[in-house]
């Protein structure tokens, strides 16, 4: 039986692919900053775990406690929708610790076992961001292009151990609190600079007329597809709206 470690489960994407790989019969290590076992199912096959990104000893913890395992799901991050003028350095720091260097730190981590072991595999989940040109998002944006950047070049250096190294892209879901957590419970209007008030509104409400958005479940989905992948592909669009930009391109 497979496992399979996840970060960032304690809600949307992380939580529901977490409930993916454990209906299809994986072990699971569900793992969140706060612990919070009432969001997943009580299994002998699902572990609720304590995993702060930011933070290496944490890291080292949980890969000491986790055991051998097949797959590496870097889901955990933290959102941010603002112009980058109104967008003080501490967020950004703050936004990077988590998204980039976060997912660099764990995927540090599990490699020495991939390797030793010739198998295994990394997916680390970016954002439709990267596949279109999109306003208030360029700290966002950065982090997450700075990961497609370093799994490109990651799958090449680990695929002559066996190793695999990939990308989901989930484009935008209205079912998570990705927009409370990036605006911190407030308002977008509170976050950006009044000479830019007429833009941020035109941009939002010509995001909320897009015609299709993304689903957990296509999240969740193209993660299994990325985990299970053996034909060499990279990227993993996720959600219609995402399939959308990635055609385009």
């Amino acid at each position: 039986m497979k496992t399979v470690l996840i970060t960032g489960t304690s809600s949307g994407y992380g939580r529901e692919t977490a409930h993916y790989f454990h209906s299809q019969g994986w072990n699971v290590i569900a793992t969140m900053r706060t612990p919070r076992p009432d969001v997943l199912p009580e299994s002998d096959r699902l572990r609720v775990v304590e995993l702060d990104v930011t933070r290496p000893e944490s890291i080292t913890a949980v890969f000491e406690a986790a055991g051998p395992i097949d797959a590496l799901v870097n889901n955990a991050g933290v959102p941010s929708v603002s112009v980058f003028e109104g967008t003080p350095m501490a967020r950004v720091r703050e936004v990077f610790e988590t998204n980039t260097f976060g997912v660099m730190a764990t995927t540090q981590a599990v490699l020495p076992q991939f390797r030793e072991r010739g198998s295994g595999v990394v997916v680390n989940v970016t954002s439709s961001v990267v596949l279109g040109h999109m306003p208030l998002s360029a700290v966002y944006k950065a982090s997450k292009m700075a990961v497609e950047g370093f799994t490109a070049s990651l799958a090449l250096e680990v695929e002559p151990f066996g190793v695999r190294a990939k990308t989901v892209e989930p484009g935008a879901c209205l079912t998570t609190n990705f927009a409370a957590r990036a605006t911190n419970g407030g308002s977008l209007d509170e976050l950006v600079p009044a000479p830019y008030a007429a833009f941020a509104k035109k941009a939002m409400d010509g995001f909320m007329e897009q015609d299709v958005f993304t689903r957990e479940s296509d999240v969740a989905e193209a993660v299994w597809r990325a985990v299970h992948d053996t034909t060499g592909q990279l990227r993993f669009p996720a959600g219609p709206d995402a399939v959308r930009l990635a055609q385009a391109k």
